[in-house]
C-alpha cells in the first residue's frame, strides 16, 4: 500500500497533484494548515480516500478532531499537525501519545521542517515538511514499513 502525506499546504496545491499522478497512492493523508486544499484536491480523486485533521491556521470553528488514529494494511497510525504537541519545542509529547496508543507511524506537521525517522522501539515518526517543497511517503509491504520523503 503507497500513503501520501502532506501538511502546511497553505494553497500550494500543484505539488500534490504532481505527487499524486507520479505516485498512484491508494491513500493520502493531509495534516492540515490548510485542510480545505486537501478537500479540494480530494474533489480530483472522489475514488481515492483522503484523511485528513485541521491544523492552527484552520480556524477555531472546525468540529473536526484535530487527532485521528486510523489502521492501514494493518498498522495503527496516529496523526495531528502537531501545535497541540507543542512540536515545535520538542517531540516527546508526540512520541508518548503515539507509544500510549500502541502506533506503529506517527505523523505531524507545523514546524515545516521535513523528518523522517525510526526510532529505537520501532516507531516511525515523520513530518513530510510544507506541500511547497516537500511530502512523505509510507510503503506497507507484508507487515513491512517504508518511510521516505520526497522533494517537490
Amino acid at each position: 500500500m503507497k500513503i501520501l502525506v502532506f501538511s502546511d499546504s497553505h494553497r500550494f496545491l500543484s505539488g500534490m497533484y504532481a505527487a499524486l499522478e507520479l505516485h498512484q497512492p491508494q491513500q493520502v493523508i493531509h495534516l492540515g494548515d490548510m485542510m480545505d486544499d486537501a478537500e479540494q484536491v480530494a474533489e480530483h480523486y472522489p475514488k481515492l480516500p483522503f484523511c485528513m485533521v485541521p491544523g492552527n491556521c484552520d480556524g477555531w470553528m472546525i468540529s473536526a478532531p484535530v487527532k485521528k488514529q486510523i489502521s492501514l494494511a494493518g498498522k495503527s497510525i496516529l496523526l495531528s499537525h502537531g501545535h497541540r504537541w507543542g512540536v515545535k519545542s520538542g517531540y516527546e509529547a508526540a512520541i508518548a501519545d503515539a507509544r500510549a496508543v500502541n502506533a506503529d507511524i506517527l505523523l505531524f506537521g507545523h514546524t515545516h521542517i521535513p523528518l523522517c525517522r525510526q526510532l529505537e522501539d520501532g516507531l516511525w515518526m515523520m513530518n513530510p515538511g510544507p506541500a511547497r517543497s516537500s511530502y512523505g511517503l509510507i510503503e506497507i509491504e507484508a507487515g513491512n514499513i517504508s518511510c521516505t520523503l520526497q522533494q517537490i
